[in-house]
């Protein structure tokens, strides 16, 4: 099963990650700064990791395939890693689709 992170970053702000059940990564947030943002953030995930539509499929300047799942107002939530081939993108879609929903919040604020 999968679990968020929520990490503070350097310049004080929250972050969180989406790790699978084998503890890689699938998807990171960009900085908040309260917990609580941080929180909505967890939950946004979880609500629009189940609609396909809200994956936006992209590709680097060096050609390598990512994601972005956006909320319904169009803001992003959450950023993939660069793939190395679209199916591995669309493995990684499918894995946050999977891990979102019921995936418990730890946090490392160490």
């Amino acid at each position: 099963m999968g679990s968020f992170v929520i990490s503070k970053r350097k310049n004080g702000e929250f972050q969180f990650v989406l790790k699978a059940g084998n503890g890689q990564v699938i998807l990171a947030s960009e900085g908040y700064t309260t917990k609580a943002a941080c929180e909505n953030g967890i939950e946004s995930v979880k609500k629009n990791a189940q609609t396909d539509a809200r994956f936006d499929r992209l590709e680097a300047k060096n050609g390598k395939p990512y994601f972005n799942l956006k909320a319904t107002n169009g803001q992003i939530i959450g950023t993939s890693e660069m793939y190395e081939s679209v199916a591995a993108r669309e493995n990684g879609i499918a894995s946050v689709a999977k891990n979102a929903p019921d995936a418990d919040t730890k946090e490392d604020l160490g």
